[in-house]
């Protein structure tokens, strides 16, 4: 086999240089490498003809790599501008899409928010308490740490965010709360300082890091929260229950400033009094609001109200005849009913109330006195509540008394405290009537 080799390579002639690209290569005929193919034995060849092989995938792996790269790199680039351009767009309309994220909210949480005494709405308040109180400590331990020469981590702009999230949810179950158990008439100056909290905390969200004006809304958070609350656990309500919901939140704050004094106390000592004058000023303005009668009553709501010429109660059910009215009375114009002289008129309420309260209610018949501008109390009747039934407590009181002109009927507390109110207006009835009958909820 040697000598076989050697002839084969002595009768070899060296192969003419070939031109690859602008460049010259050459042959060597005594490299077995660069032996042409045909002269080389079968084991060579097929050695020859693997390694020609790699040489090819490797080029063909190569070529994918530059074009896998290539396109992972303009897909890089792609998704740089695309986040580019959404962050532009939405800096470019960041005030239309705040005011869409917290309508948004709100309308979510006045679906999720069905009753008040549920523990999974319990739950969410104090989640969304927590989460302020956690997030405002944390946000001024770094900042203590940062007023000795330590860094600020990078994730340091999440604490405020935070603070408003939480603070912002309070002030949506808030809002929707109090609102559905007050009468606007009466409680709109509450409503309104809620409804400007609710969408100043959006506006001045940059204020969120700043301790004097987060802890003021802090406190109006714990102090309302425990409004609603603290009657859950006494089953009462009314001057004591009010008194002690504010002797709670109170402690309660005063708890959380101790820990904002431990983790950063040049911050306190510069911010405390602000702090201090900030709290007086909104346990005065909740107790002069509970005291004239603009808070609403909760936990206590109307949950169904309205006039009839009659109504009786058949076995669980209550059964109403009512006048049917055109529809400027759906969007918010007193019904009419058309009373004939002697006949008398129905007024049905059903009042929401927690589980195991029971409480005493008024039904307070009242008519315009045109000739002196005010209003005159024509008829009470009170009665008592018991909690737990989710279309709530119901009850209707009757009125022979009725007269041509503007009425309406008070539901209330004992104290004066408004829980519902429905007008109407009567006038002499110069023919049939249509009517409907309806069962009540």
């Amino acid at each position: 086999m040697e000598r076989d080799i050697q002839r084969t390579e002595a009768r070899s002639s060296p192969t003419p240089a070939t031109s690859v690209g602008d460049g010259e290569a050459k042959l060597d005929a005594s490299n077995p490498a660069h032996a042409p193919l045909e002269s080389c034995p079968p084991g060579h060849q097929f050695m020859t003809s693997i390694a020609a092989a790699k040489k090819g995938v490797a080029k063909v792996t190569a070529r994918a790599a530059s074009v896998s790269k290539m396109g992972t790199y303009q897909l890089h680039q792609s998704a740089l501008a695309l986040r580019k351009s959404a962050a532009g767009w939405m800096n470019q309309h960041e005030r239309a899409l705040s005011l869409a994220g917290m309508i948004g909210g709100f309308a979510f949480d006045n679906f999720t928010f069905r009753r008040i005494d549920l523990p999974n709405t319990q739950l969410i308040f104090i989640g969304y308490l927590a989460l302020a109180a956690v997030s405002m400590a944390v946000f001024h331990r770094l900042a203590a740490r940062a007023a000795k020469g330590l860094p600020w981590p990078k994730w340091r702009a999440l604490l405020p965010m935070a603070t408003q999230f939480a603070l912002g949810g309070l002030w949506s179950a808030f809002l929707i709360f109090y609102s559905r158990g007050a009468v606007l008439g009466e409680s709109w100056p509450f409503l309104l300082v809620l409804t400007a909290i609710f969408i100043g905390n959006e506006v001045f969200k940059h204020y969120h890091s700043r301790l004097v004006f987060t802890a003021v809304l802090f406190f109006f958070a714990l102090f309302s929260y425990s409004i609603v609350t603290l009657p859950l656990f006494t089953h009462t309500i009314g001057v004591l229950t009010f008194i002690a919901s504010g002797t709670v939140a109170l402690a309660i704050f005063w708890f959380f400033l101790g820990i904002i004094r431990l983790v950063g106390r040049e911050q306190w000592k510069s911010a405390r009094w602000q702090i201090g004058a900030g709290a007086l000023l909104v346990y005065a303005t909740l107790n002069a609001f509970y005291f004239t009668g603009i808070l609403p009553p909760l936990p206590l709501a109307m949950a169904d109200a309205g006039i009839y010429h009659s109504v009786r109660k058949t076995g669980d059910k209550y059964q109403a005849v009512g006048e049917n009215q055109t529809w400027v009375t759906k969007i918010g114009a007193p019904p009419v009913m058309h009373v004939a002289k002697g006949e008398p008129l129905y007024f049905y309420s059903a009042v929401f109330a927690p589980i195991k309260f029971s409480t005493r209610i008024i039904h307070r018949w009242q008519h315009f006195d045109s000739s002196h501008h005010k209003w005159r109390t024509v008829s009470k009747l009170a009665f008592t509540i018991n909690g737990g039934r989710d279309g709530g407590y119901r009850g209707y009181s009757v009125s022979h008394r009725i007269v041509p002109g503007d009425w309406r009927v008070d539901v209330a507390l004992p104290d004066g405290h408004i829980i519902g109110r429905v007008r109407f207006r009567v006038e002499p009835a110069a023919g049939t009537a249509s009517l409907s009958t309806k069962v009540l909820s």
